[in-house]
């Protein structure tokens, strides 16, 4: 079973966006670990916008 190729681009953008990242090496991490970096950020987004 293939990753649904809209949220693929969009795991995609948002690490390369926050991490600066190239997109063939998002690319070639396993699903479970990008979407682990994915949670991180978010994680890490909400706490700056609560002010912790």
């Amino acid at each position: 079973m293939t990753h649904p190729e809209r949220r693929l681009r969009e795991e995609c953008a948002y690490l390369a966006y926050h991490f600066h990242w190239a997109y063939e090496d998002i690319l070639t991490l396993p699903h479970a670990e990008r979407r682990a970096w994915v949670r991180e950020i978010a994680r890490i987004n909400t706490a700056i916008g609560e002010g912790r």
